[in-house]
């Protein structure tokens, strides 16, 4: 009887559907990410029909995918679906930026409301400079699904890094030149510029400054100050500014050593409503008048900025915008679109304290 031909041996050298040929490194989800111009979370929730990716982004990775063979790892992929409904909210800091923070609160309060209204929820932390490997770990664990970070402190360089490495991010700050993340901000050269600008034509030359112009927002600030005092040729006299970080403990014990040096001033432009607060109680508890004695102008017009007295001159910044326009930032981030940024406007709110 004739024997039936056996069958072929199966070709070891050709890849399955299913696996990857031999010697041959797996297709991994950063590989489509790069290849797709996306980050890796925008292929993982396009792979997945996340509705947060636009369809026609979604169809261009999947198909990428499946013509490089690539098979999502199912497990994976689960266990990334659980923080897929989370943002994470980050708020840098050690003493700076406490989340007490009345403007905080209402950045927070913003932001809660518009991730409400897509059904999403806020997973809040606060920072340390020296844990900044938390960033990334939130990520990469699957617990949030991007990023909103209160904040640039010492850790620019380290949200570049981030950024160029694909992770969906926003950035609560000032709009560095040399940012590669999306921010979104204050107009704070401007605001700095208007609130001087305004004691300038109150008649005060002696406009002292409250605040640390090392920090990026509070920096922008003081040029707005400087530039509103060059056109008034007005000089600068060093001993008018004092350096205060925000959200600092130490407030009255640093404003009551600026006001024992006895340096003469008529009008003062803090860098934060809270300082400017806490500057209208030290100097009424030395007598000093405000605003008969000295004009007095804060920044960032929080809720209580109306309510105490003498009401306070202010710069507002816009909240309810700000928060709307973070989600916005970091959704377009997820859905892998162009990086851009936001300036708010800045405006003045005249009130009492510089009447």
């Amino acid at each position: 009887m004739p024997r039936k031909p056996a069958a072929p041996a199966p070709d070891d050298s050709a890849p399955s559907a299913q696996a990857p040929a031999r010697g041959r490194k797996r297709m991994q989800m950063a590989d489509i990410a790069r290849l797709a111009g996306v980050s890796a979370s925008t292929v993982s929730r396009a792979l997945s029909g996340s509705p947060l990716i636009p369809q026609a982004t979604r169809e261009r990775i999947t198909e990428l995918a499946n013509s490089l063979g690539y098979r999502v790892n199912v497990g994976a992929a689960n266990l990334r679906k659980r923080g897929v409904q989370t943002i994470g909210v980050v708020i840098l800091g050690d003493s700076m930026q406490m989340i007490s923070d009345p403007f905080l609160l209402s950045i927070l309060g913003s932001v809660a409301d518009t991730l409400d209204e897509r059904g999403m929820s806020l997973l809040l932390t606060r920072l340390k400079a020296d844990r900044q490997h938390v960033l990334s770990d939130l990520v990469e664990s699957g617990q949030v699904g991007g990023l909103i970070v209160i904040g640039q402190l010492t850790l620019h360089d380290y949200l570049n890094e981030l950024t160029r490495n694909g992770f969906p991010m926003v950035v609560w700050g000032a709009p560095l030149p040399d940012a590669l993340y999306p921010v979104v901000g204050g107009d704070n050269a401007m605001g700095g510029y208007l609130a001087t600008r305004h004691l300038i034509e109150k008649g005060c030359r002696r406009i002292a400054f409250f605040g640390d112009i090392t920090h990026p927002e509070a920096g922008q600030r003081y040029l707005g100050y400087t530039r509103a005092l060059d056109e008034a040729g007005i000089a600068m006299d060093p001993r008018l500014l004092q350096s205060f970080l925000f959200g600092d403990s130490r407030i009255r014990e640093v404003i009551d050593g600026w006001l024992n040096q006895a340096t003469p001033f008529d009008a003062i432009f803090a860098s934060s409503d809270v300082t400017a607060i806490s500057l209208m109680g030290s100097l009424n508890e030395r007598g000093i008048t405000v605003p008969a004695d000295v004009k007095l102008v804060g920044y960032d017009d929080i809720a209580l900025a109306e309510h105490v007295h003498p009401t306070l001159t202010t710069i507002r910044q816009p909240t309810g915008q700000a928060g709307r326009a973070l989600v916005d930032l970091l959704f377009e981030a997820l859905a892998g679109q162009p990086r851009r940024s936001i300036v708010l406007p800045a405006s003045l709110i005249v009130r009492e304290s510089s009447a």
